[in-house]
């Protein structure tokens, strides 16, 4: 070892000086020491090995098993170890073809001679061998060598050699070559040693360019054609599912025994069994709508089953509303559970296994208080009851089920790993003491489990196929498997994806609910909330949540914070098909057509769909135009402008579906800014053809005001892209964020509306019939408006 390796050896920490006496550089050791799993891997590498140090070329050998073994087969690495330090194994190439042939086998028993076959045990190639293969190579390529000479891509060539001769020494192969160029070409040049220039590829000419793009787009790759392909096959759940890492160096890795999953796949039938489980203490938003298309879909697509599984172990926090709320909004978003089931009704066999635990030494009793279970976690210290015998911590734990212990008084904790550098292998509590009734279990229990204990279990009692969550359960993930490990129980396949977050609201249950009880906004189903409920009401199908969602696909991506209007761009490209066209003046300003006789009602067709045709007369509502229309405020100025295309005094408007109209008088009030009637004549020919076109409202009959509606506009909830970063984020609140508009005038048509009904408002919008309408004023929400910023970028 070189000096400043010694020296730096010394002040470092041993396992850095084990990985340099194995011939590893000191970068490379480095880097190994930053990576924790590699840190840990490479050290049980080496104690398997029986090496305090070796050859180099066996320690690059040793690295590689460290950092590439198939974790399916951990069984058979020892055996592997074994042949490097035999020098059974002693090139690259021997080793990249035992872990291949490994990664398909997994832990099945390993048939040596085959595996010795694989990978070329035993079999020595000569140096006659090579050059005799280096001069065939050469003589195939001789055309392409003396017109590239030099520039040759010898890499090509060293792997033809390969091909027919792949346990050869490769740096013997390419010393051959190099030579034998040498040999056939004479000295370089200064041609050879100028750096080719790369042809340009000609472009296209443009026209052809555009055509190439629209006749042959990227086909789509086969997540995007199925998002679920990423997914295993249940009989596939033979592999390790993760690695945990004990602060004594020790290494569990997970995985089902043959046994359990052939006991599992009997039982299931060889089904995907999938399961949607939330906790009882809201509503739903639309980020359990992803997890709904992930859990649900999974099943569905592979012709399984989706349980709809409450979480309810906290007897406080459930309410039968949000138990009905939840299995009613699972059906509307196209859902059909297999069964519902509640962690609840597992309770007895949950409480079963905890005395199982405590029994094989791996749960104890425990009298700390929060304050010092937290205190201790942090310092990485054992409780004082941690060694507790086992016989005493089943009897504490028999009088806290029986209500014999009081509140805060104890608690049941798995014997985990309280020195771990992951927090949640800090010997996490299992049970509580809550003399509190459950609603659905009732009185019998006085204690009852933590989601870490029972989510992991629950899923294996019901056979879950596959356990899908969110990226911040991944640090959970060791904690999982070390309880089913501990229990011999079977393990589902874990595997986490993205959390939704969209921009300008927030997602949390706890700050849904802060909003909700503190009458910031009208309750969970608040139009302007990401609940499903408030998008529901706003007029958003669960088909444009979907789309959404699928849009986006199912990825362990970071938690980016997704914008509004990439959901608004899916909702308006669903509305804009279903919709039908109808018209609505928000803020009315009366319009008398002097021109029109008093008492005449015309009878115009008005289109409910931009191409509707004209034999179709479902596609078609009637609007009576008559001698006063109302036209929006906005919609009419005093001072014209070129840029402007509505209505002003001697300049003509079409009003949409009827007639051009000119403003020939406006009638003031008590002054200048107060118009309170406009004066227009009307062209009954058509023969004026005006750029602007007007939305309108007419009286139905002389006298009788249009019908009347509620109209709510909503924007934004927040200011603040993301609220949650905010210390104050109830102080980003958008004060504009809702606006009621009561005495807005609609079509006749529009009286029929009802509760689910939704339309495209000309020029103002996508809306849809609100539940606090009546049978004397409708109410209309506006789901999203016409302008569509983030389509003209396309879809994600």
């Amino acid at each position: 070892m070189a000096t400043g390796e010694a020296a730096a050896a010394a002040a470092s920490p041993p396992e850095l000086a084990s990985f340099l006496a194995i011939g590893l550089d000191q970068r490379t050791a480095e880097n190994a020491l930053a990576n924790r799993k590699v840190t840990a891997n490479l050290t049980a590498v080496i104690a398997e090995a029986g090496v305090s140090g070796c050859d180099k070329s066996v320690g690059n050998l040793l690295y590689t098993v460290a950092t590439k073994y198939p974790a399916n087969a951990l069984v058979h690495r020892p055996v592997v170890i074994q042949y490097i330090v035999s020098s059974k194994i002693k090139t690259p190439a021997q080793l990249d073809a035992a872990l291949s042939f490994l990664s398909t086998l997994g832990p099945d028993p390993l048939d040596t001679a085959k595996f010795e076959e694989t990978c070329g045990v035993g079999v020595v190639v000569s140096t006659e061998e090579i050059q005799s293969m280096v001069t065939d190579i050469l003589k195939e390529n001789m055309e392409a060598i003396v017109e590239q000479r030099y520039h040759i891509n010898v890499g090509s060539l060293c792997r033809q050699v390969r091909k027919w001769h792949p346990w050869g020494d490769a740096k013997f192969i390419k010393e051959e070559i190099d030579k034998r160029l040498t040999e056939i070409l004479g000295p370089k040049t200064e041609a050879d040693n100028v750096k080719p220039v790369k042809k340009k590829k000609e472009k296209p000419a443009k026209v052809e360019e555009k055509k190439t793009a629209v006749a042959a787009p990227a086909p789509p790759s086969e997540e995007e054609l199925n998002p679920y392909s990423i997914f295993p096959q249940p009989e596939e759940n033979l592999k390790v599912h993760t690695e945990i890492f004990f602060s004594d160096g020790n290494i569990w890795r997970a995985h089902n025994r043959k046994d359990i999953l052939e006991k599992h796949l009997k039982a299931t039938g060889g089904k995907v069994m999938t399961r949607f489980p939330p906790e009882p203490n809201g509503y739903l938003h639309i980020g359990h709508a992803k997890a709904m298309f992930i859990d649900f879909g999974l099943a569905k697509e592979r012709n399984g089953h989706c349980y709809l599984r409450f979480d309810d172990t906290n007897p406080e926090a459930e309410k039968k509303e949000y138990i009905d709320h939840i299995q009613e909004i699972v059906r509307w978003m196209g859902w059909e559970p297999y069964k519902v089931t509640y962690t609840s009704d597992y309770f007895q066999e949950l409480y079963e296994l905890a005395v199982c635990l405590i029994k094989k030494g791996l749960a104890y009793v425990d009298h700390q208080t929060p304050e010092e279970i937290k205190e201790y976690r942090e310092k990485q210290m054992n409780s004082p009851w941690r060694d507790r015998p086992i016989e005493e911590s089943l009897k504490l734990f028999e009088d806290m089920r029986h209500g014999l212990v009081a509140e805060g008084k104890a608690t049941l904790r798995m014997k985990q790993d309280m020195q771990n550098d992951n927090k949640n292998m800090a010997d996490l509590i299992a049970y509580r003491i809550k003399f509190t009734p459950h609603p659905h279990a009732g009185d019998k229990w006085f204690i009852y489990p933590s989601y870490d204990y029972a989510h992991c279990l629950v899923d294996s009692l019901e056979n879950i196929t596959h356990s899908l969550c969110t990226l911040e359960f991944d640090i959970r993930r060791p904690s999982y498997y070390w309880l089913l490990v501990s229990l011999d129980q079977y393990q589902p396949y874990v595997w986490e994806y993205s959390r939704l977050n969209i921009s300008n609201n927030v997602m949390s249950k706890r700050k849904l609910n802060k909003l909700v009880t503190e009458k910031w906004v009208d309750g969970w189903d608040d139009p302007r909330l990401l609940t499903l409920a408030g998008l529901r009401r706003r007029g958003v199908s669960s088909t444009a949540i979907n789309s959404f969602i699928r849009g986006m696909g199912i990825t362990r991506s970071d938690n980016s914070l997704i914008r509004v209007e990439r959901l608004e761009y899916h909702i308006r490209e669903e509305l804009n098909k279903v919709a039908p066209r109808a018209m609505v003046v928000l803020h009315p300003l009366k319009v008398v057509i002097t021109n029109l006789d008093y008492g005449t009602i015309i009878d115009l067709d008005a289109k409910k769909w931009p191409d509707a045709p004209g034999d179709d007369a479902s596609a078609y509502y009637k609007v009576p135009f008559s001698r006063t229309v109302y036209i929006e405020q906005s919609d009419f100025r005093v001072k014209d402008s070129k840029d402007y295309y509505g209505l002003a005094p001697g300049k003509t408007v079409l009003l949409r579906y009827a007639f051009p109209i000119k403003c020939t008088e406006v009638i003031y009030g008590d002054n200048s800014d107060n118009i309170i009637e406009i004066r227009a004549e009307y062209d009954p020919s058509k023969a004026t053809k005006p750029k602007g076109v007007l939305h309108w409202v007419a009286e139905p009959s002389p006298g009788v005001n249009p019908l009347k509606v509620e109209i709510r506009l909503f924007e934004k909830l927040f200011l603040s892209e993301n609220p949650v970063e905010l210390e104050d984020w109830l102080g980003d609140l958008n004060p504009r964020s809702k606006e009621v508009i009561k005495g807005a005038y609609a079509v006749p048509s529009l009286a029929t509306a009802a509760l689910g009904d939704k339309f495209q408002f000309e020029r103002l919008g996508y809306f849809a019939v609100d539940s606090d309408s009546t049978a004397e004023e409708l109410v209309f929400n506006r789901t999203v408006t016409l302008r569509d910023s983030y389509g003209k970028a396309g879809p994600k």
